[in-house]
This record gives structure tokens, C-alpha cells and sequence, in this order.
């Protein structure tokens, strides 16, 4: 039997981590882009063409960068640790440079139905019509990797509020917003408080007359910066943090959580309070919305109850004058290319693991990063890239038809039984070491920590203690990278060395005592026991 032909749809992040995977255990992968570059949304369009959806000019990574690398190709240790999109397009050029991914991709062509073969219950194989420069043509395939995200289709329920059709004023989407510029003097309402919301409103507000948030439940806000100036997603995402939180019970890590963020302002007093506990939502990541706040700038409101010719009218009964409204309502899953009667997904989009369509005969179809992660995307698609080429090449097997439904229904139950309202993405949101670890553990390559406390202390207590980066998972098994120790152990001097422009006395005093250097090598040995026993039952 030949190389096994794949076919990847997006030259986005996930998409280019598809390719390499793909030609790492030697499949012969051919990518599909609709644009005319890499990067998808991270590729800056100042007018987008109809129908693709687009980033503002000032959008900035939400995720660190040694939290959000590929795991075999750090970020140069001089670029921010919160990369401007261009930054991040910059580094997805170098990425696929160094493996040579460019050659693997069609550019300006547009995926228009996959359907399975007549045999495809014996081959497992798809025929794939694209289009480019209205010519179609059609493929065969033996596996399909679907990367083209979820920011595939605007989500705009304009029918959801009373009055937008008389209202005189402009409204638009975030997917349409690039800057401020059009926004100057004018009183802008931003429905929706995710973090594109918070953005675009706490942007806007430096030049309009005045901004209003619109919000039905709330947020908790974070911030980039956190204890010591060090990337908050560096400091919250370790081991040592996911191992206390499975100790500790739940309402206790709630109470700690949301004591720390109101530490920083409370959030009653700026009327963002949500109604849920913060573990049980996705969270807003914001440095600039309460600055906005408090100088007047932002005004927070409840959800409008409805539009009039020219003004708002929000459910606590107050009416303000409107010019215009963005709509930061977020977006839905579409996949317009999956043929109707192909019975691939059902409703809620279920997958085992959020990857594998559980219905199928052959696993030849698999989507990638289209969940949620608390963490970035990048490195949890690079991993589940990884998983599917071992099910395409015959490496792993995926469990029954019945054991991966009851997969999914379980961790639905959990979700619900977790207190998490049922909105858009809900049912993706997964937390982030926990799930890296699940995906891992399919392939062989989540760290061993007994093994490397035994044989590798320094190296252990950066993996147990530090961030959970993607480096980890090529310390072992198949893709190991024989740079990932070295890669793992100079993460905090990649972080340090772009705020170091202007070189300081350093304190010989250690950051941490001996007393609680103690205490964490002791929770330590603790902790990988208990984990150890916990996995094996």
C-alpha cells in the first residue's frame, strides 16, 4: 500500500501544525487555503474580502508565547511575551520555512464538499471538490483533517433585539471592527463582554464621546500581567496548580480565584459581578477595561431591552443616545463543505474527544482546534494532530462506536454537573493541562514525572512547578525532540529576556525561600503519587 494521501483544510495555525504532523510520520499531506497567504485570522486584511472574517489592527495574543509554541520550535526568546498579530504571523512564516510547509499548500482555493467514496465503509476514503479560479476539480483522499476553526461564521442575533431595524444609527459586527478611527466623538454601544467586547470597547473609548458595554451576566477579568510581573498564564497553568486544584474542593478554589481577581478592583463595585462562580464560565482577559472604567471612559450596562430611532434602552429602564452599535456577539461552528447526507456530525457537533466524529466506519475524518481550551490553542490542535495521524496510519485505534458515545455523554454530564450555563461553547471549554494530558496519553507522550524525579530532578521540578508548555510532550515516545530538555529549562530566561532592555542590580536575596522551596519538593512527591494512584484506578 503507498503514502497515504491527506488532505488539510485551512493554512491556519492548526493547519500548519497538521502539515508538519502529517509529514513527520510520513503521510502526504495536501493543504487547502481559501486566502492567498498563511496564518488565517492572524493574517491582517484592513478590508477583508466578502465572507472572510478578520482581526483589528491592534489585536494582541492573548497567550504568552512559551505557552503558545509549537512544542519543537520556540518563539525567539527576544520577540514580547504577548505577541502583536504580526508578531505571530511572523513566527508562523519562520515555522513553516524551517519545516518547509509552503510547498504543501494551495492557496486561492476553496474546499466545496467532501463526500465519502461508494467503498468508503472498506477504504476509508473521501472524494474532495475544490474550487479555484471558478474551476473545480476533484480528490481523492485517504483522511481529511478539518483546520479551519471555529471563527468560521459570524454569530450577529439581530433578531434577539426589539427596534434594530428602525434604529437610524450603523452596526456591525467585531469581525468587521479594524480601528477606532470611524469612532471619533461618536457614543458607541458594545453588546457582548467576551474578550473581543472588552477590546474594541476599551479601545473605542479613547476617541469616542462615550462607550457603553452592554452585558447579560457579567465577567471575571484577568490580566496578562500577574504575581511579579511575570505572564499570568505562565504563573496559573502549571502542574503544581492543577494537582492542588483536584485536592482541594471546588467551591474553596472558587472562593480563592475570585478573592484574587477582586483583589485587583472588586468587581461588584464596577458592575461586571457575573451571576456564576468563575470556573464555571469562560473568563475575559482584559488589562485595560477597568482603566476605562474608572475614568468614565467605559460605562457598564445590562442587556439592551431595546433599540429606538436613535437610543438604547437597557433592562434596568436607563436610555441612552446611540450612534452606533458593535455587535461582540462571538461566532459559530460552520463546515459548508461537509456534504448533507454525509451523516458526519449530528446537532451538537459531537466528537469523542472533540476530534473524532464517533458515527463514522473508517476514523479517516478528524477536526482540529475546535474546542475551547483555558489555555492557547496552538500547542492543544499541535496535539491533536499528533493523535490523528497515529488513528490515520493505523498506530492507534480508536475505541468502539459505544465507548466513544458514552465518552462524550459523560463528559457532558460533567459539564453540567459543574453548574455551567448551557451557552454557544460550553460544551467545548476544557481545561487546559488536563486535556493536553488526555490527548497525550493517547500517543505515549505525556512526561513521566516518577521517571524524571528518579533520573532528572532539575528538569522534573520545571515541569511539575513550572508553566505546562508545550515542550513537555516531546520529552518521551514518538516525536520526541531532542531539544525539548533544553527547551523546558530556559523558558523563564525567553520570558525575561524582552523585558530586559535596560539592564538593573539584581537582589542576591532568592525570590523563594528555602522554607517554601521545601514545602513545594514535598507536595511534589505528594502529588505525583496521589496522581499516579488516581490514574491507575
Amino acid at each position: 500500500m503507498g503514502v497515504k494521501r491527506i488532505a488539510v483544510i485551512g493554512a491556519g495555525v492548526s493547519g500548519l501544525g497538521a502539515i508538519k504532523c502529517c509529514l513527520e510520520e510520513g503521510l502526504e499531506p495536501t493543504c487547502f487555503e481559501k486566502k492567498s497567504d498563511i496564518g488565517g485570522l492572524w493574517k491582517y486584511e484592513e478590508i477583508p474580502k466578502s465572507g472572510n472574517l478578520g482581526i483589528y489592527k491592534s489585536l494582541t495574543c492573548n497567550t504568552s508565547k512559551e505557552m503558545t509554541a509549537f512544542s519543537d520550535y520556540p518563539i525567539p526568546d527576544h520577540y514580547p511575551n504577548y505577541m502583536h498579530h504580526s508578531k505571530m504571523m511572523e513566527y508562523l512564516r519562520m515555522y513553516a520555512r524551517h519545516f518547509g510547509l509552503m510547498k504543501h499548500i494551495q492557496f486561492q482555493t476553496n474546499v466545496c464538499n467532501i463526500k465519502k467514496r461508494p467503498d468508503f465503509s472498506s477504504s476509508g476514503q473521501w472524494d474532495v471538490v475544490v474550487e479555484t479560479e471558478e474551476m473545480q476539480k476533484t480528490y481523492i483522499f485517504d483522511g481529511i483533517m478539518v483546520c479551519s476553526g471555529h471563527y468560521t461564521e459570524k454569530y450577529f442575533p439581530l433578531q434577539d433585539f426589539e427596534g434594530i431595524s428602525k434604529f437610524q444609527g450603523s452596526y456591525l459586527h467585531t469581525w468587521e471592527y479594524k480601528h477606532p478611527d470611524n469612532f471619533v466623538g461618536k457614543r458607541v454601544a458594545v453588546i457582548g463582554l467576551g474578550n473581543s467586547g472588552a477590546d474594541v470597547a476599551g479601545e473605542i473609548s479613547r476617541v469616542a464621546d462615550q462607550v457603553f458595554l452592554s452585558t447579560r451576566q457579567g465577567a471575571w477579568i484577568w490580566n496578562r500581567v500577574w504575581d511579579h510581573g511575570e505572564p499570568m498564564d505562565t504563573t496559573v497553568f502549571t502542574r503544581y496548580n492543577r494537582a492542588v486544584q483536584k485536592i482541594c474542593p471546588r467551591y474553596i478554589i472558587n472562593r480563592q480565584m475570585e478573592k484574587k481577581l477582586n483583589g485587583r478592583f472588586n468587581h461588584a463595585n464596577y458592575g461586571l459581578l457575573p451571576t456564576h462562580r468563575i470556573l464555571e464560565q469562560r473568563t475575559v482577559l482584559s488589562d485595560d477595561l477597568p482603566n476605562r472604567i474608572i475614568i468614565g471612559k467605559v460605562k457598564i450596562k445590562p442587556n439592551v431591552k431595546e433599540f429606538t430611532s436613535t437610543s438604547a434602552i437597557f433592562e434596568d429602564g436607563t436610555k441612552e443616545n446611540i450612534d452606533v452599535v458593535i455587535f461582540a456577539t462571538g461566532y459559530k461552528l460552520s463546515f459548508p463543505f461537509l456534504s448533507d447526507d454525509s451523516g458526519v456530525l449530528d446537532n451538537q457537533y459531537s466528537m469523542f474527544k472533540y476530534v473524532f466524529p464517533p458515527e463514522l466506519e473508517k476514523p479517516t475524518l478528524a477536526f482540529i482546534g475546535i474546542l475551547q481550551p483555558a489555555g492557547a490553542i496552538l500547542p492543544t490542535s499541535e496535539l491533536q494532530s499528533r493523535w490523528v495521524v497515529h488513528v490515520f496510519k493505523g498506530i492507534k485505534k480508536l475505541p468502539s462506536r459505544r465507548a466513544m458515545i458514552a465518552d462524550i455523554n459523560r463528559k457532558n454530564h460533567q459539564i453540567m454537573a459543574k453548574g455551567s450555563k448551557k451557552i454557544l461553547q460550553d460544551h467545548r471549554r476544557v481545561t487546559f493541562v488536563d486535556y493536553m494530558d488526555e490527548i497525550a496519553s493517547e500517543i505515549g507522550v505525556k512526561p513521566n514525572l516518577l521517571s524524571l524525579l528518579l533520573w532528572d530532578t532539575k528538569l522534573a521540578k520545571e515541569v511539575f512547578c513550572g508553566p505546562c508548555t508545550s515542550y513537555q510532550y516531546r520529552l518521551q515516545g514518538q516525536g520526541k525532540w531532542d531539544g525539548a530538555r533544553a527547551a523546558i529549562l530556559t523558558q523563564r530566561e525567553r520570558m525575561l529576556k524582552p523585558l530586559r532592555t535596560r539592564v538593573v542590580k539584581q537582589s542576591h536575596l532568592s525570590h523563594l525561600s528555602w522554607v517554601k522551596s521545601a514545602c513545594v519538593v514535598v507536595f511534589f512527591f505528594i502529588s505525583v503519587v496521589v496522581i499516579m494512584h488516581i490514574t491507575s484506578h
